[in-house]
């Protein structure tokens, strides 16, 4: 019996453009609660004032991380957790590991209890969906520079080469959705 027992936790980790807030939207829906990585960090950009864009985001999380440690982000995360067992939630989803050592503290501070499902799909195909999303689209060029921060910087290319599941999003959202569903009876969520 672990600390935490009846709690699950599943986090989703992919490149931009993979598919993660889809798949994390269609869980959602079900009535299950989530923590979104990357608001924590919006929300202490806009706690100080600045603006959000893709050139403030890149520099903000740098820097951030720098001053704060590279688990600043998981560990707000955490808190978020705990507060929501606390308050009686059993299924939880982690909306978008960023990092190596984000997946590292997940993994000891829940052993048994979290399962990493990597979202994965095609440069091209993500890029595309990159430019054509309404909220923070991105140029072809920005698209590249956050690929290639998130894997030199973040160390990001560790968790999804080692998560738990890989579901692969090159065709529909009804065939990501029947992955996800697979997934989520395959852990008992």
């Amino acid at each position: 019996m672990t600390e935490h027992e009846n709690v699950k936790i599943i986090a989703f980790v992919g490149m931009p453009g993979a598919g993660k807030t889809e798949a994390v939207d269609y869980i959602t829906q079900k009535g299950f609660p989530k923590i979104y990585f990357g608001g924590i960090m919006y929300d202490e950009m806009r706690k100080q004032g600045i603006e959000i864009t893709p050139e403030s985001q890149k520099l903000f999380r740098t820097e951030w991380r720098e001053r704060e440690g590279d688990d600043v982000i998981v560990r707000r995360a955490m808190e978020q957790v705990h507060h929501l067992i606390g308050a009686g939630q059993h299924n939880i989803i982690l909306d978008g590991i960023y990092a190596w050592a984000e997946y590292k503290i997940l993994k000891h501070e829940f052993p048994g209890e979290s399962t990493v499902v990597a979202i994965v799909a095609p440069r091209h195909t993500r890029h595309h969906r990159l430019a054509n999303r309404s909220e923070r689209p991105f140029t072809g060029e920005e698209a590249n520079d956050r690929d290639w921060a998130e894997i030199e910087n973040l160390g990001k290319g560790g968790p999804i080469a080692i998560a738990d599941y890989y579901i692969v999003n090159d065709s529909s959202l009804s065939e990501l959705h029947a992955q996800v569903d697979t997934v989520l009876r395959d852990i008992h969520f």
